[in-house]
């Protein structure tokens, strides 16, 4: 997995803040900005924690870059919908030799792991086999219709290859890349860095808070499982780790506040 935030709201807790500002003061647009020092800047932002004012908070947008994950990720992360994807696309990106995401539990299982690694080949030598059945198909095809020879079988594996992925495995790697807001942020990070999520989307998760941290400290403060700013919602489904989880939350928040 490969995680980058590759933009970002230029000073995005000082745009959260002015938009807070304009919210409870007489300020204009003209003067909204002014005189937001850091210390008012953090005021305002403790403020809307407290209170529990988020839409400011949607002022500020991340930009992530994620390669690396799998298919199985991307069903998942879609699911939080106030946010923009671009994925590559299994329909116009051939997947020759395609890269997976091996899971822990299974690489520590030899036995596992062989069966496993056995299911990727065979799926690679399907997809392989389908797409070449089918491209030979549409290109005789194509050309009966009077298509040039390279348009002919350029738009014959393109078709090919839309249904060929239909065998390859949740396993199959992707990229794409993410936009949120903060307060979608600070949602996700907070269903998503619960010890009760699935491990892959639980290290995305976190890798993402570690590189908003440095950017927004008091914007994301108290991000993380719910346990970290209050008690677990899981009832019987608790980790019952909750004390635990929230020192390495604050260690991990006091890492980033000080460099």
């Amino acid at each position: 997995m490969n995680v980058t935030l590759i933009a970002h709201t230029p000073e995005p807790e000082k745009t959260v803040a002015a938009a807070a500002k304009l919210c409870y003061s007489a300020a204009g647009i003209d003067t909204v900005l002014e005189n937001l020092t850091p210390e008012k800047t953090e005021s305002f932002l403790t403020m809307l924690g407290e209170i529990g004012h988020e839409s400011p908070m949607e002022h500020a947008s991340f930009t992530f870059g994620i390669e690396g994950v799998s298919r199985s990720l991307l069903a998942q992360i879609t699911r939080h919908r106030i946010a923009s994807y671009s994925v590559q696309s299994q329909r116009y990106v051939k997947e020759s030799s395609f890269e997976y995401v091996l899971p822990p539990q299974i690489a520590a299982e030899p036995e596992a792991k062989a069966e496993f690694l056995r299911a990727m080949e065979a799926a690679q030598a399907s997809y392989e086999r389908i797409t070449a059945i089918l491209a030979e198909k549409r290109k005789a095809e194509n050309l009966a219709k009077g298509m040039e020879e390279k348009a002919a079988a350029r738009a014959a594996e393109k078709t090919a290859i839309e249904d060929a992925r239909f065998v390859l495995p949740n396993a199959c790697d992707t990229k794409m890349m993410v936009t949120m807001n903060a307060r979608s942020l600070q949602n996700f990070f907070r269903h998503r860095c619960c010890s009760r999520a699935q491990w892959e989307i639980r290290e995305l998760a976190r890798r993402m808070l570690e590189l908003v941290l440095p950017v927004a400290p008091t914007l994301f403060a108290h991000c993380g499982p719910p346990c970290v700013s209050g008690p677990c919602p899981e009832g019987k489904m608790s980790c019952g780790r909750a004390q635990e989880v929230r020192k390495e939350y604050q260690e991990l928040r006091e890492k980033y506040r000080h460099g």
